[in-house]
């Protein structure tokens, strides 16, 4: 399994507050809904489509207020995704994301460098979302 681990982010934010919005998909909507095609969310569970292809996602593990794990369903390729925050101080939490994918040398080789600049983007992101 390879990782890809994101640039880390500041956050000007107490990391209890980032958490809450973080850790349920339901919560996510106002911000995703009209960047994906077919949003659809509950509180552990969401799916939405992409280039004409659904992606099923769930909360796998939730550790308050220190990260968030996502595991895919029903999608080609095994992965976990991690949302890692680190308090420095009562509004300072720096985020990092991390990716786990199963993936074979050929998909390395055509999307490892797209993953990691998706993955530092997302960072951007979320960290831009909660200013």
């Amino acid at each position: 399994m390879q990782e890809y681990i994101s640039k880390q982010v500041q956050l000007l934010r107490p990391a209890n507050v980032i958490y809450e919005a973080i850790s349920r998909f339901d919560r996510l909507t106002p911000a995703v809904a009209d960047r994906v095609e077919e949003w659809q969310a509950t509180e552990e569970s969401c799916s939405f489509k992409v280039k004409g292809f659904t992606v099923r996602l769930r909360m796998a593990e939730r550790v308050e207020p220190k990260h968030v794990k996502i595991t895919g369903d029903g999608v080609p390729m095994d992965f976990a995704f991690w949302v890692q925050l680190h308090p420095v101080s009562e509004c300072d939490t720096r985020l990092r994301l991390v990716l786990h994918a199963e993936l074979n040398m050929m998909m390395r080789m055509m999307i490892g460098s797209k993953l990691q600049q998706a993955l530092d983007q997302i960072a951007d992101g979320i960290a831009a979302a909660m200013r």
